[in-house]
Order: structure tokens, then sequence, then C-alpha cells
């Protein structure tokens, strides 16, 4: 399945807004298969939410975002994942 990390600019949210987003994110996956969110990172000093989802397609992460109410920027498909413990 691919992995794809999804830029996202948003204004300033509260924590009860991001909750809001998640909970409509996680009712929309339950509704496509193949779809998983993994991870999302939130810099409140760039207005930025950086997901990480796995899904059969870049067009299956942009028909998950327009039913859950969510802005996309950017999707790039990761092509190798790496960590500190694979040079140790």
């Amino acid at each position: 399945m691919p992995r794809y990390i999804i830029e996202r600019t948003v204004p300033p949210l509260s924590r009860d807004e991001l909750a809001a987003a998640g909970r409509r994110s996680v009712a929309v996956i339950a509704e496509m298969p193949g779809v998983r969110w993994i991870r999302s990172y939130v810099s409140d000093a760039e207005g930025k939410v950086y997901c990480e989802y796995d899904a059969p397609s870049a067009e299956a992460i942009l028909e998950h975002a327009r039913r859950a109410g969510l802005p996309v920027d950017r999707i790039s498909e990761v092509a190798l994942e790496i960590s500190p413990a694979m040079f140790a």
C-alpha cells in the first residue's frame, strides 16, 4: 500500500477544532476501505498540518479530504522510509 505525506495550510486552530477535524477524518476513513491515517504533525508557527496516510492512490487521499472537509496543499508519495536504527 502506498504511503503519503499530506501538507495542509490551516488557520490557527484550537485543540477542540483539531479534535473535531480528527473525528471527521476517522468517520470518513470508516467508509473508505484501504485508507489509513497513521499520524499528523501540527506546526502552529507555520500554520501547517502534515499528515501521514496509507492509501491506494493520491486520488483516494483527495476524496477523503473532500468528504472530511480538510484542505490539501500537496500530496507526496513516500518512495522510501528510513530511520536512525537502520544505520546503527
